[in-house]
């Protein structure tokens, strides 16, 4: 089956944004609501971009079946950009024809032609399927000496009231 990967553009932001709330119901956490769906779309199409974000389209379809978002960060010690992948997401009928092979190359192939010393993400510790995609097919290294930490919008206004 023929795969395209397309640039987000405001013609599939809706689309786009179906994606992102899929993708929240199937991690089990709570989907964006219409105000935050609209800055992933204007942080992904403004002038300068905070996110990149690539639609995956199957046989010629008008509505995108999965995505990818970018963001750059630096490594410090390389001195060199990392491309980090925030989500990739395929609907779970996509899924087994390549997809999300075909997004996941489009990131590696990103950060090579960049210049990036290194591509980084995150999988959920029970998405024991992504974990054996990105071991098995990718050849990618689970990190087990770096503990991932996070503070949350209000995390941050209390540590900043102290």
């Amino acid at each position: 089956m023929p795969i395209s990967l397309q640039p987000l553009t405001r013609e599939h932001a809706a689309s786009f944004c179906q994606l992102v709330i899929a993708l929240a119901e199937f991690e089990k956490l709570t989907p964006p609501d219409a105000a935050a769906q609209g800055r992933l779309v204007e942080d992904a199409l403004s002038e300068k971009p905070r996110i990149e974000v690539w639609l995956a389209f199957v046989d010629g379809a008008e509505v995108p079946c999965g995505y990818l978002i970018l963001v750059e960060t630096y490594s410090s010690f390389l001195a060199l950009p990392t491309l980090y992948i925030e989500d990739v997401f395929v609907l779970p009928e996509h899924r087994g024809a390549g997809v999300g092979g075909a997004l996941l190359k489009k990131a590696a192939t990103l950060a090579y032609e960049r210049g990036c010393g290194r591509m980084e993400w995150t999988a959920l510790d029970w998405n024991v399927n992504a974990q054996r995609v990105y071991e098995q097919r990718l050849g990618a290294k689970r990190m087990s000496e770096w503990f991932l930490y996070r503070m949350t919008r209000d995390d941050l206004a209390r540590y900043l009231a102290e």
